[in-house]
């Protein structure tokens, strides 16, 4: 029988007036999680704010401290993979939480039309990137490639699909992304309100019309990726990795979990991890890509390759302002504006940015 709004098990229930607001779990779904899961009385629940497309609490209980998680970035069943690759993973050395099973032995729970996971609390804290020792900075890549290898062998213990022979993408037309840039605008327009970050999207929307009408002859020719490819996390990045007394204590958020070129995740993690305020700390973007290659030795040419295909499509997407306003969905909202900003840094100075990943600079 699953707990109500009476029963003393619950304590911190939502009030009227936050029901609705994502930072709070419905009334119903947490009666029906404590069943669920069989972790007894909440004794104190706490949103955590650095996820930024699903939604995280710690939970604290008679039996433990956990983190609850509601997916919404990710089908169900792609999720159930990819949990079933984390206890593998742990054997093979990576710190990877593998999440607990409901008292059914599932590794998701289905309430209210929403699936949750838990996992055990990891204590840590999230670190940007520039925060990190030049040494710390080189043992993360070395970790990431660790991560890599480890994921490969994973893949065949447990039967995921075949590495392909090779790794294709679209690379956006610059007619294209103009047509979304159009678009957004005229969606910013129609909205007839002089918000102080509609203003600044739109403004931004049309100076990144001018970037791609100058720059356009730099994108990608090839739909087909450069250098070695495989499994890989798909979002590896400071918000989603925990270190405590110096160390990397533990990688979350397994959501994106798929094969790419370990070249596109290098340099994409680098990019969050190093790309703030606007620009580029190259000195540890060089430090990472070190800390990488000696673990899997990737080719000048794949990491300049795909340094240019994020910058394309740094250059040719809206997606922040996609969830701003087709989803009225405003978590995103800073990292538009700290994105554009690194934009016009990156693009004044593209094969500075490339020499540092290819180790040549």
């Amino acid at each position: 029988m699953c707990a109500r709004l009476s029963d003393p098990r619950i304590v911190d229930w939502v009030t009227d007036a936050n029901v609705g607001d994502r930072t709070h779990i419905p009334t119903d779904d947490l009666a029906a999680l404590i069943e669920a899961f069989d972790i007894g009385e909440v004794l104190d629940r706490r949103h955590l704010a650095d996820g930024l497309m699903n939604v995280n609490w710690r939970l604290v209980t008679p039996v433990g401290r956990f983190v609850l998680k509601r997916v919404t970035d990710v089908p169900l069943n792609r999720l159930r993979r990819n949990l079933a690759v984390l206890p593998v993973l742990a054997s093979h050395g990576v710190p990877a939480c593998a999440p607990l099973p409901t008292v059914s032995g599932e590794v998701i729970a289905e309430v209210g039309g929403s699936g949750y996971c838990l996992f055990p609390w990891s204590d840590g804290e999230h670190v940007r990137g520039i925060d990190l020792s030049l040494s710390q900075v080189s043992e993360l890549g070395a970790h990431l490639a660790r991560l890599h290898v480890a994921l490969g062998h994973t893949a065949k213990d447990l039967g995921l699909p075949a590495v392909p022979a090779s790794v294709t993408v679209e690379v956006t037309e610059p007619g294209r992304a103009v047509q979304k840039a159009d678009r957004l605008v005229g969606a910013i327009s129609a909205l007839g309100v002089d918000d102080a970050f509609d203003v600044a999207a739109s403004i931004a929307v049309e100076e990144r019309k001018i970037l791609l009408g100058k720059h356009a002859h730099l994108r990608p020719e090839s739909d087909i990726l450069a250098g070695r490819h495989g499994w890989t996390h798909g979002d590896f990045q400071y918000r989603n990795l925990l270190w405590a007394d110096g160390e990397l204590a533990a990688i979350l958020d397994w959501d994106r979990l798929g094969i790419r070129p370990y070249a596109e995740e290098v340099v994409r993690t680098a990019q969050v991890q190093f790309g703030v305020e606007g620009v580029f700390d190259l000195e540890r973007v060089s430090a990472f890509v070190s800390g990488y290659r000696p673990v899997i030795p990737l080719e000048p040419a794949a990491l300049i390759d795909a340094a240019r295909r994020l910058w394309w499509k740094r250059m040719t997407d809206f997606w922040q302002l996609e969830f701003h306003f087709d989803r009225d969905d405003h978590s995103c909202d800073d990292l538009f504006l700290a994105d554009e900003a690194l934009l016009h840094w990156w693009t004044e100075r593209l094969d500075v940015v490339e020499r540092a990943f290819a180790g040549t600079a």
